[in-house]
């Protein structure tokens, strides 16, 4: 009997001691706090992003042609900065259309965008669409578009038209066959065309052969088509010397028709930069021997943060200049580079802090 006593009096406490156990607070293993505390920290910095005043802005991007590697670095680097900032990017194509690109400025209005880009597009076209946007409060900043009451982003045309140029007549003694692949009804273009023809005034020893040149949704294909059907009636060494291209569609175009041709004995210059260019004239014996350009993915990141100063009430410019370099062929290194590397051979190409304010590097540094 007393051991049966002793043995549920055991139990008791037994079972006294789980429950006294059980009711603890359970301590925390180091790796358990730590997850807490990351987790505390991202929870914070995400209040602190969100209660940002210009947190999540919408921008839209409205392009009269998006075509080729020009074109997708050009909104690549649109992306990236309006991100770095806490924003969304939508892209509005327009295919060409002037009519569709002015539709594109109404829609991003009705749906309220913070922020329009414009990348060209005609002031004959687009200024009403743009009033109304400046109406609304939203900022406005424009590339390569003649348009008035906003600011304008341009690449220094007359400065690459001239690069090319003057390096062409150096080339050639100023004694030269050429072909101009030109076409109208573009800002950047009529400024590049000013040079173009103060360049054949100053250069009596230089003749246009031919002129040509127009912009579709397969522009390079179709440059290619037309440089063939030249060289056909201009089939001798010495007919046609050199090709000017005012865009590197051309260009490529041209390229490619004289690669095509097997006629190395012209050679190509031309305006814009982009990987694939990079790429083409880094091929041995490539006629491409000489451009001018902006990094076009630094040409986004800087019409974002014109527009972000505006957001930001900062104020706002009339006019950025953008400024050109150029790149020959012969300072090229014999491995295959990007436009990210070019700036290891060509000074002054891209990673500019154009456009930089004290508070917008605030501003980006607040989202990461």
């Amino acid at each position: 009997m007393g051991t049966k006593r002793n043995s549920w009096i055991l139990a008791l406490i037994l079972l006294l001691t789980l429950a006294l156990a059980a009711c603890q607070p359970q301590g925390e293993t180091g790796e358990e706090a730590e997850a807490e505390d990351t987790d505390a920290a991202s929870t914070a910095a995400e209040t602190e992003e969100a209660d940002h005043p210009l947190a999540g802005k919408k921008v839209a991007l409205i392009m009269q042609i998006n075509l080729g590697t020009f074109s997708a670095q050009y909104i690549a680097g649109v992306e990236e900065q309006v991100e770095k900032f806490g924003g969304q990017t939508q892209v509005f194509t327009s295919d060409g259309d002037l009519a569709k690109m002015a539709s594109n400025i109404d829609a991003a209005i009705n749906q309220q965008f913070d922020a329009i880009l414009i990348d060209h597009g005609t002031k004959e076209a687009l200024q009403d669409g743009v009033n109304r946007a400046v109406e609304a409060g939203i900022a406005v900043v424009a590339f390569d578009a003649d348009l008035e009451g906003i600011t304008v982003l341009e690449q220094g045309d007359q400065d690459m038209a001239n690069m090319t140029l003057g390096r062409l007549a150096e080339d050639f003694d100023g004694e030269a066959n050429i072909v101009k692949i030109w076409v109208a009804g573009f800002a950047p273009m009529e400024r590049r065309q000013i040079a173009y023809q103060q360049f054949l005034q100053d250069n009596p020893g230089i003749n246009e052969v031919a002129a040509f040149g127009a912009a579709t949704q397969n522009t390079a294909l179709d440059t290619q088509a037309q440089v063939e059907a030249v060289l056909k009636q201009y089939p001798n060494e010495g007919d046609i010397d050199a090709i000017w291209a005012s865009w590197d569609e051309f260009a490529k175009g041209a390229v490619r028709a004289l690669e095509q041709a097997g006629r190395t004995d012209i050679k190509v210059y031309g305006i814009d930069m982009s990987d694939e260019d990079l790429q083409m004239m880094q091929q041995e014996n490539s006629p491409w021997v000489a451009s001018a350009a902006v990094d076009p993915t630094d040409i986004g990141r800087i019409q974002v943060r014109y527009a972000y100063q505006q957001l930001n009430e900062e104020g706002s410019v009339e006019r950025v200049l953008l400024e050109p370099v150029f790149v020959e062929k012969e300072a090229l290194p014999d491995e295959q580079i990007t436009t990210e590397q070019l700036s290891e051979y060509v000074d002054g190409w891209g990673a500019s802090d154009q456009g930089y304010t004290e508070a917008l590097q605030e501003l980006e540094a607040a989202f990461n």
